[in-house]
């Protein structure tokens, strides 16, 4: 059973940045990615980030490039998400995802932390 605890959310002024964390365990090598999504209020969830486990290859969104960046602690079994340049428009619930199949869209991620909140305002 996989478990995924997500940490690191907060209010933060625009401009700024905020680094996310994923502890995660229990995951096996039928695991194919680990996915940083997100879902504002009214809004369907996006995914934005993605670590290709066996590949050690890296995605990020467009909406996000140049500003997000995954990476991985391998000795914590842990991922990150470092946001910098936060906009307004990053507010929402961020979560991170764990899927055993290729394809990155979210109904295929069959393992969820709890989400935590970003906040982008002044």
């Amino acid at each position: 059973q996989v478990q995924l605890v997500e940490s690191g959310g907060g209010l933060v002024e625009p401009g700024g940045s905020l680094r996310l964390s994923c502890a995660a365990s229990g995951l096996t090598s039928a695991y194919y990615a680990i996915g940083w999504f997100r879902q504002a209020p009214g809004k369907e969830r996006e995914g934005i980030s993605f670590y290709y486990l066996h590949d050690k290859i890296t995605y990020v969104a467009d909406s996000v490039k140049g500003r997000f960046t995954i990476s991985r602690d391998n000795a914590e079994n842990t991922w990150y998400l470092q946001m910098n340049r936060l906009k307004p428009e990053d507010t929402a619930v961020y979560y991170c995802a764990a899927t055993t199949a290729s394809s990155l869209k979210a109904i295929e991620f069959r393992s969820w932390g709890q989400g935590t909140q970003v906040t982008v305002s002044s």
